[in-house]
């Protein structure tokens, strides 16, 4: 099973329509999958249009996985949800043992081809939580130096992990830059920055996800991109990610997956 955790310290640069796209993707492409939100704000119920009567908060404090996980609305996609009860958890969990690893335990016994979790811009209890669970790392960074920033610290962040619980595996699997628009400089200043950090750039997808209008309105309206503009460079974009991603797993992970469509994935 494929564990990925979607991150960046700075908020805003795409995080969530990144998990939420990743996840119907892989699910459209005949994988079974799961999304978790493990962000307070609570924003992949409200785009997917779920209302669960149970969520993440309830799962890190004892319920078992199955009361809180509910379907998407869309073929061989789940979803945890996150609410802003969530926000408490650090002082509720403050104490308890292995704390860190709560999401990990949780999750353990569940049987997916894979698990996408969301995260909240802060390096807190949470993030702490989906990274010891993932084993692998996407990036997203959109173009302000900001979040590039956002994205530094997350590394380091990732290095801390590591020397922390080093028989955790926590592979970076891409640099996903959003909002991309080469005609403008933040766009050419925050790519080249990519370019020559060295540890970013050996796993950063060239073109990444160009700034599209379509895109934003198919969040607005519950939908994915290839959902509500199929045609559309954003849909393109996240159709040539989704080819990454998969193409990325070892014989073994592809034949979860089935075959690499090159075509326009339609949710």
């Amino acid at each position: 099973m494929r564990k990925i955790a979607v991150v960046n310290m700075k908020g805003g640069v795409g995080k969530t329509t990144t998990a939420i796209h990743l996840a119907a993707g892989l699910a459209a492409r005949g994988a079974r999958g799961l999304l978790v939100d493990a962000d307070p704000q609570g924003t992949v119920a409200q785009v997917l249009r779920v209302r669960p009567a149970r969520t993440l908060s309830d799962l890190m404090l004892g319920a078992d996985a199955a009361s809180v996980i509910v379907p998407s609305g869309r073929p061989n996609l789940d979803v945890i949800a996150s609410t802003p009860a969530a926000f408490t958890l650090d002082a509720q969990l403050a104490g308890a043992m292995q704390r860190e690893t709560v999401l990990r335990r949780a999750l353990s016994k569940l049987s997916y081809d894979f698990v996408v979790v969301d995260t909240s811009p802060a390096m807190g209890l949470l993030t702490y939580n989906a990274l010891l669970y993932a084993n692998e790392l996407v990036l997203p960074v959109s173009m302000e130096p900001m979040a590039l920033t956002g994205a530094r610290q997350t590394l380091d962040g990732v290095e801390q992990i590591r020397s922390l619980w080093p028989e955790h595996s926590l592979d970076l699997l891409a640099v996903v830059p959003t909002g991309v628009n080469p005609a403008t400089h933040a766009s050419r200043a925050t790519l080249e920055a990519l370019q020559h950090d060295p540890r970013l750039n050996d796993a950063l997808v060239a073109n990444g996800i160009r700034q599209c209008i379509d895109l934003t309105y198919a969040v607005a309206a519950g939908q994915t991109i290839w959902e509500y503009a199929p045609q559309s460079r954003a849909a393109a974009d996240y159709t040539a990610l989704l080819d990454r991603i998969t193409a990325s797993g070892d014989d073994s992970r592809q034949s979860s997956y089935g075959q690499i469509e090159k075509a326009q994935t339609v949710v």
